[in-house]
């Protein structure tokens, strides 16, 4: 799809979804891109209800808020098994809840300079941490994803 100059949302959209595949019929995936404002915004999230991405639209990144907002502030890896035992979802937890989640962890999309882009977030109906290969799957999207980012591929 790089190669071929699909647009960068078309691969987003993709990656999302392969994302969700690996990580099980449980899980819905969002794709959120830093923008030049330095503010969280929807790039891919093809199974979230557009109020729910409308009332996360914005976010800054903060190491004390949700997984998104804290990978995109950290640049690390970020578990939440539980929205209801972790004090980073107080003010938010009544969104993904609303959605039947339980849980969810986030995983950064750094550049080649290490500068985080954005995340892949993965939320859960099931109070659980993601398997290796959940995690070793996401990594590889969020490498590819990188990729896109830097070319700006936008065709």
């Amino acid at each position: 799809m790089i190669e071929s100059n699909t647009n960068s949302s078309e691969i987003l959209n993709y990656l999302a979804s392969a994302a969700e595949t690996a990580a099980g019929s449980d899980s819905v995936v969002s794709i959120l891109l830093i923008d030049e404002k330095g503010l969280l915004r929807n790039a891919a999230s093809p199974k979230l209800p557009s109020d729910y991405l409308s009332a996360i639209d914005g976010l800054k990144p903060d190491p004390n808020v949700g997984t998104c907002a804290a990978a995109a502030a950290t640049g690390k890896v970020i578990f939440t098994p539980s929205f209801y035992a972790d004090n980073k979802w107080a003010e938010l937890r009544h969104l993904p809840t609303s959605l039947g989640f339980v849980g969810a962890w986030s995983f950064p999309i750094k550049s080649n300079e290490n500068k985080v882009l954005g995340t892949f977030g993965t939320y859960f109906r099931s109070q659980r941490n993601p398997s290796s290969e959940e995690m070793k799957g996401t990594e590889l999207l969020a490498s590819v994803a990188a990729v896109v980012l830097e070319k700006k591929i936008d065709a």
